[in-house]
Parts: C-alpha cells; sequence; structure tokens
C-alpha cells in the first residue's frame, strides 16, 4: 500500500499537470513525467554467424482420430470366436511393440558409449555440409609438412641488462599494437584448450571444446556472405572470419567427452593429438582423414599430454595423481603408470632440450621436477610380454577398450624410492603453492618454467645448465619470480593457464588470459609486456590462449560460449572480418 508521502506526491503531480494544461504549456507537461531509461547496449558487437542453426520441423501434436479397434475398445456384438481372435492380435502386437522398445533402448545405450575404433571424416562431420567436408580436405592437403625445432638453453642469456632490455623491447614492438583481425563460433560449447599450427602461409588453429568436438580455423581465409532470414548481408566487420569446421572427434556429446588437451605432432605436423574426459586419446590425420585411438583407460579420466622432440614417446597425466608413459612404436595396450601423487595431475610437461626432465603440477598443491631415468629403472619390461587385447564386444562402432595398463609403480613404491639413498636423485625440484597447481609447462629452450595457481600468483622458475649437468637434487627450489594474477574462475570459465610460445627463436614469453577481458604478454622475466583488449568487439573472458610457433605477431583467444579472436598485425586484416 502506497504511504501517504508517496499519496501527496502524486496529488502534486497532478495538480501542477492540469495547471500546466491549462495554460497550453504541453512541453511543460512531458517532462514533468520523466521517460524511462532505455537499458544500456551491450559495447561488444555481434558477429553474424556463418553457419546458422538448423531447425527442427515443427510437429503437430493435435490429437488424431482413432477407431474403437485401434483404441481397443470392445464391441458388445462381438462374438467370442472374434473376442478371443483380437485379444490374441493385441498381445502379438504388444510383444512386437515392446521388443521393438527394448531395440530401441539398446541402441540408445550403444549411442551413448565412447567409440574405439578408427573414424573417417564423414563419420566425424556428420553435421558438416558435403560442400564443406570437400573444403576441409582441400584445407589439409595445403598444410605443409613442418616439424619443430628447439635452441639452446643459453640462447638470449646475458648478464647485461641492458641486453635483455633490448630482447624484450622487440618483443614489445612486435606484439603491442595486435588488433583483432578474425572473429568467429568456431565450437558450439565451451573452449577447454588450443593449438596453435606451425604453418606460416595461413592461420589454422584447432580448440577442443567441452562436448568432445574439435573446431579448426582457418581464421584468415576468405569467408563468405553470409544473408539473414530477410537477405540483408551484414557489414564485413559483423561477420564471421575465416572458415571454420567441427569434428566430433570424442563421443557422446556430452560434458563426459570434454577435449582436454589438444597437441600437434613435434615430427609431423600433418597428425593432431588430443585428449578426452571420455579416458581416451585419439590421433588425427590430415593425409588419411582419419581418427584412430592410440590410448584409453576403464575409469581414469585423463587430464594432460606433452610429447618429446622425438615425438615417439607420450607422457599421459590423470585425476587419479598418475602419469603413464606410452611409446607410440608399440601396441596401444602396452603402457607404464607411475603413481607420482595422491591428487590429480592436472597438468604434465616434457624439458625439450633434455626429454629426461619431467614437469608435474598437482592438486595437492606442489610442482615438482622428475628424472625419468630413475623412474624407469623401477620396472623392467624385458621379461614382460604384452598384455593379448580382449576380444572385441558387439554394436558396431563402439568397441570395448582395451586395456591400457601393462605396468603399474604405485605411489608407495615411489615414494619409498625417492627417500632412499638409490632413489635420492629422482625427485630432483620442488615447491609448494599456496593452492592446488593448475598448469605448469618447460619453455621452448628447457629453461624456464611458469606456472599458475588458484592462490592467484604466476612462478617463475630459471633452471641454470649446472643443475643439470649435476645428478643431485636442485638445491633451491625457490622461483625467482612473482606475478599477482586474478586466476579465479569459477565453475563456467575454462581455468587460466599460462602458454609459453613455441617459436624457440625469439626471447621467451607467455600468453594468459585475464578476468577483465583481456590477453595478456609476459616476458620470462615477469615483465609484462603488453595487454590486448578491445571493448567493441570482446565482452567475456578470453580464458584460452596460445600464439603461432613461427611468427611473433599472432595470438589467438577463445571464451567460455566458443567464439574465437585472432590477434595480428591490422595489415592482415582478411576483407571478410
Amino acid at each position: 500500500m502506497p504511504s501517504a508521502y508517496e499519496l501527496e506526491r502524486e496529488r502534486n503531480i497532478a495538480r501542477n499537470k492540469a495547471l500546466l494544461e491549462q495554460l497550453q504549456l504541453k512541453q511543460a507537461v512531458d517532462k514533468l513525467i520523466p521517460a524511462k531509461a532505455k537499458p544500456a547496449k551491450s559495447q561488444a558487437k555481434p558477429i553474424q554467424p556463418s553457419k546458422p542453426k538448423k531447425t527442427r520441423e515443427a510437429q503437430s501434436h493435435a490429437p488424431r482420430r482413432q477407431s474403437a479397434r485401434l483404441r481397443d475398445v470392445p464391441d458388445p456384438n462381438e462374438s467370442p470366436a472374434k473376442r478371443k481372435r483380437r485379444e490374441v492380435e493385441m498381445e502379438e502386437r504388444r510383444a512386437k511393440e515392446e521388443e521393438e522398445r527394448e531395440e530401441a533402448e539398446q541402441m540408445a545405450r550403444l549411442a551413448k558409449r565412447p567409440r574405439h575404433t578408427e573414424l573417417d571424416l564423414a563419420t566425424l562431420a556428420e553435421g558438416e555440409e558435403a560442400e564443406d567436408l570437400a573444403s576441409l580436405s582441400v584445407a589439409f592437403q595445403q598444410v605443409s609438412q613442418t616439424s619443430t625445432h628447439t635452441r639452446d638453453e643459453d640462447a638470449f642469456q646475458s648478464d647485461e641488462e641492458t641486453e635483455e632490455d633490448k630482447l624484450v623491447a622487440e618483443i614489445r614492438e612486435k606484439v603491442e599494437d595486435l588488433k583483432i583481425v578474425s572473429r568467429a563460433k568456431v565450437t558450439q560449447d565451451r573452449i577447454y584448450s588450443a593449438a596453435y599450427h606451425p604453418e606460416v602461409t595461413k592461420d589454422l588453429i584447432f580448440f577442443g571444446d567441452k562436448h568432445g568436438s574439435l573446431g579448426i580455423w582457418d581464421a584468415q581465409a576468405p569467408a563468405e556472405e553470409v544473408a539473414d532470414e530477410d537477405g540483408d548481408v551484414a557489414p564485413a566487420g559483423d561477420q564471421e572470419g575465416g572458415k571454420y569446421w567441427r569434428l566430433q572427434l570424442h563421443w557422446p556429446a556430452t560434458s563426459k567427452s570434454s577435449i582436454s588437451c589438444v597437441k600437434i605432432d613435434p615430427i609431423d605436423s600433418h597428425n593432431i593429438y588430443t585428449t578426452s574426459y571420455d579416458c581416451s586419446i585419439r590421433s588425427l590425420s590430415f593425409t588419411s582423414g582419419v581418427s584412430r585411438e592410440i590410448f584409453s583407460t576403464e575409469d581414469v579420466l585423463i587430464c594432460s599430454i606433452d610429447l618429446p622432440p622425438s615425438g615417439h614417446e607420450m607422457w599421459i597425466s590423470d585425476a587419479m595423481g598418475g602419469v603413464w608413459h606410452r611409446d607410440l612404436r608399440q601396441d596401444k595396450s602396452t603402457a607404464i603408470r607411475y603413481g607420482l601423487s595422491e591428487q590429480k595431475i592436472g597438468c604434465v610437461s616434457v624439458n625439450p632440450t633434455r626429454p629426461n626432465f619431467l614437469l608435474t603440477a598437482s592438486n595437492n598443491r606442489s610442482l615438482k621436477i622428475w628424472d625419468v631415468r630413475k623412474l624407469q629403472t623401477l620396472h623392467d619390461l624385458s621379461d614382460q610380454a604384452p598384455p593379448t587385447p580382449p576380444p572385441s564386444s558387439p554394436g558396431g562402432p563402439f568397441l570395448a577398450p582395451v586395456a591400457a595398463v601393462d605396468t603399474e609403480v604405485d605411489a608407495d613404491t615411489i615414494t619409498e624410492y625417492v627417500n632412499s639413498k638409490r632413489g635420492k636423485s629422482c625427485l630432483r625440484g620442488e615447491w609448494r603453492h599456496d593452492k592446488s597447481v593448475s598448469s605448469a609447462y618447460w619453455d621452448p629452450r628447457g629453461r624456464y618454467i611458469v606456472s599458475t595457481s588458484y592462490d592467484d600468483n604466476l612462478r617463475l622458475w630459471d633452471i641454470t645448465p649446472d643443475k643439470f649437468a649435476s645428478s643431485a637434487p636442485f638445491p633451491s627450489s625457490r622461483p625467482f619470480g612473482r606475478i599477482r594474477h586474478n586466476c579465479q574462475t569459477g565453475k563456467w570459465l575454462t581455468i587460466l593457464r599460462a602458454q609459453w610460445s613455441l617459436n624457440p627463436d625469439v626471447y621467451p614469453h607467455f600468453t594468459i588470459g585475464n578476468m577483465d577481458h583481456s590477453l595478456d604478454i609476459f616476458s620470462c622475466k615477469g615483465e609484462l609486456i603488453t595487454r590486448l583488449s578491445d571493448s567493441q568487439k570482446i565482452s567475456a573472458v578470453q580464458a584460452v590462449t596460445c600464439s603461432h610457433p613461427r611468427i611473433v605477431e599472432r595470438a589467438v583467444s577463445g571464451n567460455a560460449s566458443g567464439r574465437c579472436v585472432l590477434w595480428a598485425p591490422s595489415g592482415n586484416e582478411s576483407e571478410s572480418s
């Protein structure tokens, strides 16, 4: 009920309005009652999707007329023999319907199981048009074969601060003026991971999303003009840039199949590795257009993978605190698991110049550096024959996974070994954070480490060559630098991870998303090189980032809705973006 003050105020307004109308002051009357404020529009401009969602045809739910026979209404004048015959028919019909229902439920259950067989592009791109599938094959053929290369860890090292300041200034000059030259909704769901292909003639980026789909974005390819329902074409700046394709690599298309990591084969850039929450790892070949499973577990969630420069091995971390070693030249049923932590290991990184040094980041708040040569002395596979794979189960493309464990070294054995005299140099370094460590990576020269933690700090280490040369544990694992950075992404954003530029020919630097909707670039010494942002085109946190392995002036970022942006010099802007 209105208060006395409000009632008196309304009466005063009414009296004033009547008086002004008598004086024929219409404009004053209009100003007396303030107009309702319009809601503020978002600063970020929407982009016109190049692939509109397919609408399902409307289904009529109006009741349909049925005869008395179909409604099972008995006829009072029906003879006993005819009634009995009708009841037998009804029973047969019910049995047939029940059989069809059970068969449909069985097919639905099979459709929800992970796929463990080889899958071609037609199966992976089931939702794509034939023309899009053909253009994807053409894009694959245009990608040249490249391999990664490393540089000596002492490159760019100098005792003179002025020399390092000069190197940082060179990087800043190249990246501080990067602009958004292309943007598109590459995936339908939240982006979890990304990888930038080393091809220099085009910007080809791979994004793994929440529902097991791999988005492939040729960011600066000429885009086709797309008209809306009224036939109008959106302005060039509001259209999606480049071309993209979506491949359903992991199944089912739910949050149980999120692609947690995307890696490009270091010796064959035509091969892409993806890890998923469906407890499997798949490889996608450009040349054959086939995706095959190379690793799987029964019920242990896979978090991260990394490969040494040789490309013949793979290290895999899981949510149970284990790290697997997989020799890609052997059958996928052979693997060795090491229990390195009592909690989830969310990230594993192989030193690119010294592959024997393994870096792990765990939920138990610790970052650890392991010498895998010592770990491998804990088992002897020479006398063990690989296990025989179990027979495949029926169900078409949905086959039973092959057990991946050939040998397992449990956590108690490793703890006892590390504390013994013989295993003293197995654990070379350790540093505990204030909260869980979400990621930790070696830089391309294998000397610097950057870690990301929920304690809102980025930490930096500089491991000098003499520490690697010694067989003793590192005398100190204390980080030399700490950067305050908000990492509280919450439930709906992908965890922020600092990602090194994989270009070994430039001064070491890394990218990381910022909760203020920007992309930050830092040097290996912790200096902020630049902060990229555009409030007119970005209104969400750019949680996932990566940069081109060959071109300094390239970076990409993606958000929780599947929208991605390419940062490059404004002169590289395509006509469609």
